[in-house]
């Protein structure tokens, strides 16, 4: 009988599973639909160019994280509407060529800034509001949190694009979502339609026409979110959050109110949008983008940073706002 011989290292080169193709900005901006659906478990180039080109379009997908996930179905169905089509939250080529109307690339380079890395940087933020109280400001907790944020982007997807940064040397060119449009003119938001139901928020100007969509998460079972017209009462960037005992929330053992001090990652993140409800219901940001519509608040309409800041610059102080 013949004996095969297999060179040794053949046979560990076959012992080793083949490693995934290096996620780059050419295969983002050259990614093109194909007959099966961007993925949803893993990042893929076609879904993370959708989620920018849908951001590009505040049809907000919330983080740009390259999963194909519920929110940027919502968007997708919410961008289909806007143009009268009927492809719903499944990404056709009808669909994929209106997106691509829109030719600038999906991700483009950008270079560090000191401002970016001269912190101070928070060494772990807090789990409990009450131990977040004597801090002088609740701050990102690394220049990778923050430069994420600013390009609406997962920690994840950021590190994926540039495997070999660390994001703290100012002069450093990385790869990030393109996101920012320094040049467009945005008409002043009159109207917010927030649907408990689909967790979402919808921006109107004073003729009708739909400014921007996004994703959000409002109120819980335990303490749901009134529903009604009201009015807009106040709008505060950087706001300072008081946490009143008589909201009674999970977790916080205080019988007396304190104060947090302003920054990204306090419990209402970078602005405060009061609503005429009373009891302190607003419109506010968060510490944890990924978490947006798919978890419970404590009645708030709770945004992203980024997608509460477009609405808290754009909003009419008389806007009226309709819960439902």
């Amino acid at each position: 009988m013949r004996r095969l011989w297999i060179p040794l290292l053949l046979l560990a080169a076959l012992a080793v599973p083949a490693r995934a193709a290096e996620l780059t900005a050419d295969a983002v901006n050259g990614a093109e639909l194909r007959n099966r659906p961007p993925a949803e478990d893993k990042m893929d180039p076609v879904a993370i160019r959708a989620q920018v080109l849908l951001d590009r379009a505040h049809v907000s997908p919330g983080e740009i994280d390259g999963h194909f996930g519920d929110n940027a179905r919502k968007a997708l169905a919410a961008f289909a509407s806007a143009r009268g089509l009927d492809s719903g939250s499944k990404l056709t080529q009808q669909l994929w060529d209106a997106l691509r109307q829109d030719q600038a690339p999906a991700i483009v380079t950008y270079k560090i800034t000191r401002d970016d890395v001269k912190g101070p940087f928070l060494k772990t933020l807090p789990r409990h509001m009450e131990d977040m109280k004597d801090l002088p400001r609740l701050g990102y907790t690394s220049p990778r949190e923050a430069l994420a944020e600013k390009f609406h982007m997962s920690e994840s997807l950021l590190a994926a694009l540039n495997p070999k940064s660390k994001f703290d040397r100012a002069g450093e060119e990385i790869a990030v979502a393109n996101v920012m449009k320094p040049n467009e003119t945005v008409p002043e938001i009159t109207r917010l339609d927030i649907d408990k139901q689909a967790e979402s928020v919808q921006a109107f100007d004073k003729d009708g026409n739909r400014v921007a969509m996004l994703p959000a998460t409002v109120g819980s079972d335990d303490k749901p979110t009134p529903v009604g017209s009201f009015k807009v009462d106040s709008i505060d960037a950087n706001p300072n959050y008081r946490y009143n005992p008589d909201y009674k929330f999970k977790g916080v053992k205080a019988r007396k109110p304190f104060d947090i001090k302003p920054g990204p990652n306090n419990p209402v993140g970078s602005y405060w949008i009061g609503l005429s409800i009373g009891n302190g219901y607003g419109i506010h940001g968060t510490a944890e983008p990924a978490k947006v519509g798919k978890t419970e608040s404590h009645g708030c309409v709770r945004l992203t940073n980024w997608d509460v800041t477009f609405l808290g610059q754009h909003l009419s102080k008389k806007a009226v706002v309709e819960l439902r």
